[in-house]
């Protein structure tokens, strides 16, 4: 497996240095800084554009540091102070040439992160597709999946709008230019037709572009976008036509590679999460979690995809198995994609706009072995949320162990009422019979602890009816009450017949 590193990353392009070597981590990624966002996560270089003051240049590190990024970029010349402040972090402190352009940077560290990541093959091959787009229309070109996923770009991106900036950095186009071309009629078109699409000029400062469909079949699998200052050529827009019948191909080949190491992967994490056998490359401790949603299983599974790469997790441990959908989390400190804290921010982002989405953990594996153990907990976790006895989120076994033992002793007693040992057979033939309510009066006493005040308040009856109700229990069949043993029983046997959260 490939690994790209800070110190790799400032060698590989000439208009960076290295101040501060941070903790050496594995970059995968570049991100704008925010104002009041977090900046960056694990495996993430930050650029601070437009951070000249010492102070702020300072609380970016600090915040870099909190989130987990490994590097933070600064324009020349960097303060001694900042130099000083950013020695004991995380992130790398690295210094951009004065007189650099952003847009610049963001295509150089851009590019060295994908060209370190990508396969050989049908990766490289788009890169050079777009090339060849972009020497066609002699402008700058994007190559987009049917999500709006950015696959590939040309070269002479830093001739471009900040759209296409923020479409780069961060892997799909910017919400208020998918708006902007939803409101055009864009995406519909691209749906139904391969005519070539003009859209006007929109928000985010964006440039009128040319979108030349690309399909197989009839399926829209994906499409060009070229940047168009200048009205484009028809003998030009003919050829980039002919072009997305290659890409096309292309498209297919990744798509079908694609499913070929999902398939793989999932097979291979669903021995590890059945048999206990070593899962791939990952390393131990780890946790195994049911992802929860309100789709159905394969829909599940293609929102959690989507949700992981949108969050940092560019190869995810996912598994569908036994009608849940698992995943294979690293179970150690610090924010790194795959690992528990990290799914933890992650569904407090997500469950902002969709609160049906959890995820339920078991406890730690050390080792392969225990990892059958782990998801059986899990999956433990997830009935209990998915039935209602235990609110949705992220939970795990360390916070729901005495629900999780209940739920076991109220499956081993679950059995037909004609079956079941001591007096709650003829109390409960009874209240069907005569209307009265001995199971609820038995159930809130040992619930209280035989405290006649709070067991009457929690029936919303008078003590005096309470009493009359115990009374009227042993004059049924006999009920022992003074056995520890017995009481844990019965109270077992009222779980097991009760099945409402």
């Amino acid at each position: 497996m490939v690994k790209l590193d800070v110190a790799d990353l400032v060698d590989s392009l000439g208009l960076l240095r290295l101040v501060t070597p941070g903790r050496g981590g594995q970059v995968h990624d570049v991100v704008l800084a925010e104002p009041g966002e977090p900046a960056g996560q694990a495996g993430e270089i930050v650029l601070g554009v437009g951070v000249t003051d010492p102070a702020d240049a300072v609380a970016l590190l600090e915040r870099a540091d909190t989130a987990g990024a490994d590097g933070v970029v600064l324009k020349a010349p960097i303060a001694a102070e900042v130099a000083a402040a950013a020695r004991p972090l995380k992130p790398a402190l690295i210094e951009l040439q004065p007189d650099t352009s952003w847009t610049h940077v963001v295509w150089l560290v851009r590019g060295a992160i994908d060209r370190a990541y990508a396969p050989q093959g049908v990766h490289d091959d788009l890169f050079a597709l777009a090339d060849t787009a972009a020497e066609i229309a002699d402008a700058p070109v994007t190559l987009e999946d049917a999500r709006s996923r950015v696959l590939a770009y040309s070269g002479r991106q830093d001739t471009t709008d900040p759209a296409r900036v923020s479409t780069i950095v961060g892997r799909r186009v910017p919400p208020q230019v998918i708006a902007h071309l939803r409101a055009c009629g864009v995406f519909r078109k691209l749906t139904r037709s391969s005519e070539p699409i003009l859209v006007p000029a929109g928000p985010d400062q964006m440039l009128p572009r040319l979108v030349i469909p690309v399909r197989a079949g009839g399926e829209w699998l994906g499409s060009i976008w070229v940047v168009a200052r200048r009205p484009i050529p028809q003998d030009r827009v003919r050829r980039l036509t002919d072009l997305a019948s290659v890409i096309a191909l292309h498209l297919l080949r990744l798509r079908a590679e694609a499913g070929v190491a999902r398939r793989v992967s999932a097979d291979q994490l669903r021995a590890a999460l059945r048999d206990g056998v070593r899962p791939g490359a990952a390393e131990p401790p780890w946790r195994v979690a049911v992802l929860g949603g309100g789709e159905d299983l394969p829909r599940r599974l293609d929102l959690w995809e989507a949700i992981t790469h949108r969050f940092g997790w560019h190869r995810p441990l996912l598994a569908d198995l036994d009608g849940g959908l698992f995943a294979l989390l690293a179970d150690r400190p610090g924010s790194e994609a795959g690992s528990l804290p990290w799914l933890r921010t992650v569904l407090s982002e997500v469950r902002a706009h969709d609160r049906t989405l959890y995820a339920a953990a078991g406890g730690p594996a050390l080792a392969a072995t225990d990892l059958p153990r782990s998801r059986a907990e899990a999956a433990e976790l997830d009935v209990l949320v998915a039935s209602g006895r235990l609110s949705p989120g992220l939970v795990l076994l360390e916070d729901a162990w005495d629900a999780v033992v209940v739920e076991r002793a109220r499956k081993a007693t679950r059995i037909e009422a004609g079956f079941l040992g001591g007096p709650l057979p003829v109390l409960r033939a009874h209240d069907d019979a005569h209307g009265t309510a001995f199971l609820p009066t038995l159930a809130a006493w040992l619930d209280h602890y035989g405290d006649p005040k709070a067991t009457a308040e929690a029936l919303s009856v008078h003590p005096n009816t309470l009493r009359y109700r115990l009374r009227r229990m042993t004059e049924v069949t006999a009920v022992d009450l003074t056995s520890p043993q017995r009481r844990l029983a019965l109270r077992l046997q009222l779980s097991a017949l009760d099945d409402r959260p």
